[in-house]
């Protein structure tokens, strides 16, 4: 199953930022609609501003919310059946990470990683399916750290992980409805992710061998969006990514768990 991005009616969470204003930036040339939507009015402005010079005729609607609440969802949504936009393609692209221990973690942002990037995804996901024109398309942003559990960065690891296989099981569950299900799992990309995701006391994470599988988010949003239109499921964008995903997949568990410990204690020292 596949999807095809020409005149595409798009909704995109995070678009203030990062990859979700890249997503926003690469279809605004072949778009008809975007719908755009993040917690910060005047960087949302920004990237609609970008995305009308990239194409004048373009629909932009803009609507500022926290989704990770049920408040901001439900006006969210409510906004999206008000303006009249239909969208065929949604992109998923909200989430947020933790650097640090779950015994060092404040408990509040344990739970706000949880509900942005796992009930936030599945409760959007499930209210748009009925709007989705057909054929229809969604974007699930999931990561690397998805192959793997990583200690200092647990819950977020634990999070993408869901994120993949609820992506790959719902894949399946909609194809029959003519919606392509495409799973985009980046390594670290230079966004705004590592600033939200490190502590105030400036604790971080072991960084180590991440230059390697470091590519501009330009790459990860297009390989993304080549493998909709083409209908992979599930895509590992860069070739470091790709290679570092098959060794951590066949890795036996015995000998991943003494490098994960190695990791940590480097980290934690």
């Amino acid at each position: 199953m596949n999807f095809d991005t020409q005149h595409c009616n798009a909704l995109i969470t995070g678009a203030s930022s990062g990859l979700g204003a890249e997503f926003a930036r690469q279809l605004a040339p072949e778009a008809g609609a975007l719908f755009l939507t993040g917690r910060r009015m005047e960087a949302l402005e920004a990237v609609k501003t970008e995305c009308l010079v990239l194409n004048g005729a373009l629909k932009v609607h803009l609507h500022a919310c926290d989704i990770a609440t049920e408040e901001g969802r439900g006006a969210l949504l409510k906004e999206v059946v008000a303006s009249g936009f239909q969208p065929n393609l949604l992109i998923n692209n909200a989430g947020m990470g933790d650097y640090g221990t779950v015994a060092t973690a404040a408990a509040e942002k344990l739970k706000a990683q949880m509900d942005l990037n796992v009930t936030a995804l599945v409760l959007l996901t499930h209210a748009c399916l009925p709007l989705l024109k057909r054929p229809g398309g969604i974007i699930n942003i999931s990561s690397l750290a998805s192959a793997l559990p990583l200690p200092a960065m647990a819950v977020y690891a634990a999070s993408k992980a869901f994120v993949t296989s609820f992506s790959e099981a719902l894949a399946v569950e909609v194809e029959r409805e003519g919606i392509a299900v495409t799973c985009v799992c980046p390594g670290p990309t230079p966004t705004g992710f590592g600033k939200t995701a490190q502590r105030p006391d400036g604790e971080d994470t072991d960084r180590d061998g991440q230059d390697l599988l470091r590519i501009p988010p330009q790459q990860v949003v297009a390989e993304g969006l080549a493998a909709l239109r083409s209908g992979h499921t599930c895509v590992y964008p860069g070739l470091g990514v790709k290679i570092a995903f098959r060794l951590f997949r066949h890795l036996p568990r015995i000998l991943l768990r003494p490098l994960l410990r190695r990791r940590f204690a480097k980290g934690t020292v």
